[in-house]
Formats: C-alpha cells, sequence, structure tokens
C-alpha cells in the first residue's frame, strides 16, 4: 500500500502526497544505475572507484531520502551521486599526501608517542602534477603498500589513523567519536604512523 504523508495545518489536514513505495524506489535504482556508473567512470577514470561511488549513493539515497515522493528521486540522486564524486577526489588527493607525510617521520620523532604529522606536515602543492609517469606510477605502488598495511593495524590505531589522514577530522572530532581523550587519539595515531613507516621500511621503502 502506497505510504501517505500529510501536516496538520491550523486544525486541518493538508492534501496527502504519495511517498516513493519500496517497489517504486527499487525500480528507479535499478533503471539508474547503468547511467550513474557510466557518468562516474566518466569522472574519476576508473571502473572499480566508479562502482563504489555509485553503490555508496545509491545506499545514501535509499537510507536518508527513501520515503521521498518518487518524482522527487532522480534530482535526488544525482544530486547525492555529484557529491559522492566529489568527496572521492577530496579523499584522493589526501590519500596521495601520504607519501610526503610518512616522509616527514625523522629520528628525532621515532620515540615521540605525541607525535602529530599533520603539525609537522609540509606540503608540497604541485609536485605531483610535475611528476613523471615513472615517479606516479612508483607512488601509486606505495600507496597500495601503505593501503595493505593500514588493513593490518590494530583497531584503535587504524580508528584513529583514517579519522585523521583520511576523513580530515582534527583531535578533537576525533577523540569525539571514537569516545576517548585527544592525547589517547595522538597517541594511537603516533604509534600507527610509526608502524606503518616501519612496515614500509621493512620492504625496502625509503621515503
Amino acid at each position: 500500500m502506497p505510504r501517505l504523508s500529510a501536516q496538520r495545518l491550523n486544525g486541518n489536514y493538508e492534501t496527502p502526497v504519495r511517498m516513493a513505495t519500496h517497489q517504486e524506489l527499487s525500480n528507479f535504482l535499478e533503471g539508474v544505475e547503468r547511467r550513474a556508473f557510466k557518468h562516474a567512470v566518466y569522472m574519476v577514470r576508473n571502473e572499480e572507484s566508479a562502482l563504489d561511488i555509485v553503490q555508496d549513493a545509491m545506499i545514501k539515497l535509499s537510507e536518508k531520502y527513501g520515503d521521498k515522493p518518487a518524482a522527487e528521486l532522480p534530482l535526488l540522486f544525482q544530486r547525492i551521486l555529484q557529491n559522492t564524486v566529489l568527496d572521492f577526489f577530496r579523499r584522493e588527493k589526501v590519500r596521495n599526501n601520504w607519501v610526503t607525510l610518512f616522509s616527514n617521520i625523522g629520528p628525532n620523532n621515532q620515540e615521540d608517542e605525541n607525535f602529530d604529522l599533520l603539525e609537522s606536515f609540509q606540503s608540497e602543492e604541485g609536485s605531483e602534477a610535475a611528476e613523471s609517469t615513472e615517479q606516479k606510477l612508483e607512488r601509486e605502488q606505495v600507496l597500495n603498500l601503505i593501503d595493505e598495511e593500514i588493513k593490518k593495524l590494530p583497531t584503535r590505531q587504524r580508528e584513529a589513523f583514517l579519522m585523521r589522514y583520511w576523513e580530515d577530522m582534527d583531535v578533537a572530532e576525533t577523540a569525539i567519536a571514537m569516545g576517548c581523550s585527544e592525547g589517547s587519539v595522538k597517541t594511537h595515531c603516533s604509534r600507527a604512523t610509526h608502524a606503518l613507516a616501519a612496515s614500509l621500511k621493512a620492504k625496502g621503502i625509503q621515503l
């Protein structure tokens, strides 16, 4: 049975607006998926990333706007898809800075559990664009290794690292999200970054 939404106004009910049924939502997502995937591939130039983006956008639409009228779904989905693509590019920019971030770990802070990479980070704006094809390939290989090593971190270290250096949350925001002190966040992040740097060094990678 179609869902109805009505708001009481001055003692009377407005004309009910019919919300999308579960089947209508499913039909819409099924019909838009292929077009959305082609659009995402065109934007990010990577089929695997495009698939993740589309699936993420579809989930967001279902969870946050599944009770909207069917006629509003196309515009809502397009906005969500565009925002998800922009978020992808933001995160990729952050991820591409990881190589430079780890190069800031020196002998003077190896034992400092309050060491914060972002506080010592020296941005290299424009350096990526100037890289040769070989250098870009090497950077991507290092980033893939970092991705794999992040998965091996203890849970709390991994959470802190991703919130700080992936979600771009500050120390206070991360502490609230993790339910711990700001000092604990810094300790988790420091241990995570030093563990990752050690893992890369063990693989013969010096940044």
